[in-house]
């Protein structure tokens, strides 16, 4: 079972960015996980945001993402990214990386087909 630590939120001004980490251990990333990154804002359910296939590093994004956020890997490290730039007040939340071992894409990317999950790491986007 993978284990995945998820890093890197903090505290950010309203227009300003951060860069979330989210490190593989105990069983690596390969070409058939499928990883991705969901937020939970206070009081709402988890929300989809961006998903990886490892392999080739394809990518999907929910609607609200694209063009602000950007998912990538770096495959020496077995370590996600998560580029988050332009960020809001109501886009305070605690993010999660979660993962599956798949050999393709789902045709929903829920909370339930995901099998590893790493803590949560908190965003807050205030001034």
């Amino acid at each position: 079972q993978v284990q995945l630590v998820d890093s890197g939120g903090g505290l950010v001004q309203p227009g300003g960015s951060l860069r979330l980490s989210c490190v593989a251990s105990g069983a690596t990333f390969s070409a058939d996980t499928m990883a991705a990154w969901f937020r939970q804002a206070p009081g709402e359910e988890r929300e989809f945001v961006a998903a990886l296939k490892w392999s080739a590093g394809g990518t999907y994004y929910n609607e609200f993402a694209k063009g602000r956020f950007i998912i990538s890997r770096d495959n020496a490290n077995n370590t996600m990214y998560l580029q988050m730039i332009n960020l809001k007040p109501e886009e305070t939340d605690v993010s999660y990386c979660p993962a599956r071992p798949t050999s393709g894409w789902p045709p929903y990317f829920d909370v339930s087909y995901f099998t590893s999950w790493g803590k949560g790491t908190q965003v807050t986007v205030s001034s």
